[in-house]
């Protein structure tokens, strides 16, 4: 259970949120369009960042751009 420790586990890279505008899901509350956040663990298609309610939560590569 890897994920558990996330929070916890070095910065990768910092990326910019450039829009919170999903179809199927409501994202805008945990994320900010020009904000920067860290992301902690990066799969293929997600990032898993500290979001708005400072927990991990894991995002699709599209809603942000490396700095």
């Amino acid at each position: 259970m890897l994920h558990t420790f996330w929070e916890e586990k070095e910065t990768i890279k910092t990326i910019k949120c450039v829009h919170a505008d999903a179809k199927k899901f409501i994202v805008d509350t945990m994320l900010t369009p020009g904000k920067s956040y860290p992301v902690k663990n990066e799969t293929d298609e997600f990032y898993f960042i500290i979001d708005n309610s400072n927990r991990i939560g894991g995002y699709k590569k599209d809603y942000f751009v490396e700095k």
